[in-house]
């Protein structure tokens, strides 16, 4: 027949089943469902990994644009100190305290558009965690003072050219419109320039310059709350021409210890995204060492800033002050990225 025929022509002729119908081959149901579990086992291994890449760059990419929002509005405020009102006894110990919080509703909110501000005992209503995990991968409290932050950064402190005292405040917190939840540490009684300290035999210590350190949550407490992914800080210094650092560290320090020269080419080494920080990128990761590290940063780090063909500033994390050192000195080195 003319159905014969058609299929004796083709190079394989079905088979004919009970009934005398021609059937093709075909995939068994086992044969299909094999299929499918060896297409979920590969989906479920590659999936995580093309999420993570996607949300990392999402983060880097909400990170720079907060960074520069805040890099071009802390310069339209007349000066970043004497928010609020600090009042302290006899014995230092502070009784009213209302600076993060002026600091917020008077100074930022007037160059940053803001969507919800919270005092110091309700910051969890601006989306901030309770608790995240370091850069080491330790689940720490969120710090609610600047003295849980940073132990160097409240008290009394003397060098051989100056004495200064810094109250421990209370943090506060608010919301952005693009939905970042941000923790401000304030210091209304912040003072002066790098340029503007004498460098004494202890060196010039940074915290007295340091005027507020903000901790943000780029997607407020959805997760993972974690440093170097989600979570990152900014410090800004000087209350006039603030200067605003926001260093994203590596997950460590290079292994060994390098000339200021050396060191330069190492962070370069290690990836090309990398550099040398700035003692001011130095002075955040000061203030933030709990958010870096585990109690293990080195007692000095080398810093890119130089003061003279032979002279580098190298930075005390244990003190909190930098000094001049010649760049063939040997220090720790811990680079950074924008």
């Amino acid at each position: 027949s003319r159905l014969d025929r058609r299929w004796i022509a083709t190079p394989a002729k079905p088979a004919r089943n009970d009934r005398g119908w021609f059937v093709h081959a075909a995939f068994t149901m086992a044969e299909i469902l094999l299929s499918l579990t060896i297409i979920g086992v590969v989906a479920a291994i590659t999936l995580p990994s093309l999420t993570g890449n996607i949300n990392e760059r999402t983060w880097n990419t909400q990170r720079k644009a907060l960074y520069a929002r805040f890099s071009q509005a802390l310069p339209l405020m007349d000066a970043l100190n004497g928010y609020g009102t600090l009042v302290e006894d006899g014995t230092g110990s502070v009784t009213e305290d209302t600076v993060a919080e002026t600091f917020i509703t008077a100074g930022l909110a007037k160059v940053i558009k803001i969507n919800n501000i919270c005092d110091n005992e309700h910051l969890e209503d601006c989306g901030v965690a309770s608790k995240i995990t370091n850069l080491a991968g330790t689940q720490i409290d969120l710090p609610a003072t600047t003295g849980e932050l940073n132990s160097l950064m409240v008290g009394t402190h003397s060098t051989s050219v100056e004495t200064f005292s810094l109250p421990d405040t209370k943090a506060a917190a608010f919301e952005t419109q693009n939905g970042e939840s941000i923790l401000v540490y304030y210091n209304n009684r912040c003072l002066g320039s790098l340029a503007e300290s004498p460098l004494g035999d202890g060196g010039i210590f940074m915290s007295p310059k340091i005027c507020a350190n903000f901790i943000y949550d780029l997607n407020g407490n959805k997760g993972p709350n974690t440093v170097g992914k989600d979570i990152g800080f900014m410090t800004a210094m000087y209350p006039y021409d603030a200067v605003l650092a926001a260093p994203y560290p590596a997950p460590q320090k290079l292994g060994a210890s390098y000339s200021q020269t050396d060191a330069i080419k190492a962070c370069t080494n290690y990836d090309s995204e990398y550099r040398l920080p700035s003692v001011d990128e130095l002075t955040a990761i000061f203030v933030n060492q709990r958010l870096i590290s585990d109690g293990s940063m080195p007692m000095m780090l080398w810093s890119s800033t130089t003061i003279s063909a032979n002279l580098a500033y190298a930075f005390a994390i244990f003190r909190g002050d930098i000094d001049d050192h010649q760049k063939s000195s040997n220090f720790p080195v811990w680079c950074v990225k924008r």
